[in-house]
């Protein structure tokens, strides 16, 4: 893995001043999620949104983040499933309803050895791929208006990997990408790699189409690296165990990973449509497949299938950026 020395290094212990502030973290009742919103509610954020599959898993979380930040009351928990569309516009449709919104930080991500299928793609594709994006783009009009509203800069942050760099999406070279991996799933950590690149194709494609609108929003890609969390948990056999050794011997904890998400979510404007790693915005270590003319042709391919996409999901979606 090409950010083995990475791993090595310290990461800068969060001191960004989030008085104020409306913070929403999907994916975090575990792991990195659930320490970045221990990290924002200790760094004074006024509301710190708990997104979460599961109300019970979400409501301990909250309830162990209390003990420990000594703050009550900072904290909301909310139900957002990223393997309905549905879902993701009921959570997006509430955070409207927030007076403010001032960064957002996607990190829910599923690592699946198994074929399951999920809203018409294989559940990896749907869950970190389709309805990610799903989210970011109901967001960005909403965050928009905060933007104007409190002179702002509001920050949307998706949390892949450095894992990207194994996939080249060959099914980029098919007439229909999302076709073809319905139809012929990835799986295991092929898959999850390819989901990883696939996050990062239409966050950098979307970045420039918001850049020539115009827009207030910033929206970056980050790499927290190898961490000690429950993503690997549906691993078997000699996967499960290569793992376990692998990251018993590099893996950050989730809290040190968990400062990368801090860090892309208080950077501001100058993180816009940039993937970088270890909180380090001049760090920019995308794969070589990535910055090809394959790459290229492959993000504007699979760029254009996510918006006919999403617009039979949201019509009009696109208009709204």
């Amino acid at each position: 893995m090409s950010d083995i020395l990475f791993q090595l290094e310290k990461l800068p212990y969060p001191e960004a001043d989030f008085r104020g502030k409306t913070v929403i973290v999907v994916g975090s009742n575990t792991g990195m999620g659930k320490e970045a919103v221990r990290h924002f509610v200790r760094l004074n954020a006024s509301k710190v949104i708990i997104g979460v599959r599961s109300l019970g898993k979400g409501k301990s979380a909250q309830e162990d983040i209390e003990a420990t930040t000594k703050r009550h009351g900072a904290t909301e928990v909310w139900e957002i499933d990223l393997a309905s569309s549905a879902s993701v516009k009921k959570f997006v449709r509430n955070v409207a309803a927030l007076p403010r919104v001032d960064a957002v930080v996607s990190n829910a991500s599923i690592a699946i050895p198994k074929l399951e299928m999920v809203e018409g793609n294989e559940s990896m594709v749907a869950v970190n791929v389709v309805n990610t994006m799903l989210l970011v783009l109901l967001l960005v009009p909403v965050l928009q208006v905060s933007a104007l509203k409190w002179n702002i800069v509001p920050v949307i942050t998706v949390v892949s990997s450095d894992i990207h760099s194994w996939s080249s999406l060959p099914a980029w070279k098919s007439p229909n990408i999302l076709e073809s991996l319905r139809n012929n799933p990835v799986l295991g950590v092929d898959g999850y790699a390819q989901t990883k690149l696939m996050q990062i194709f239409p966050v950098r494609e979307l970045a420039e189409k918001l850049t020539e609108r115009g827009s207030k929003v910033a929206l970056n890609v980050i790499n927290p690296g190898l961490a000690k969390t429950e993503l690997t948990r549906y691993s078997t056999g000699v996967m499960k165990y290569g793992m376990a050794v692998f990251k018993a011997l590099l893996a950050r904890t989730a809290e040190e990973a968990s400062r990368t998400l801090v860090h892309a979510a208080s950077v501001g404007k100058e993180s816009h449509g940039l993937y970088f790693t270890n909180c380090d915005v001049t760090r920019n270590p995308l794969s070589k497949f990535v910055t090809s003319e394959d790459g290229k042709r492959a993000q504007e391919k699979l760029w254009g299938e996510l918006e006919a996409r999403f617009e039979n999901i949201e019509p009009g979606i696109m208009k709204n950026l």
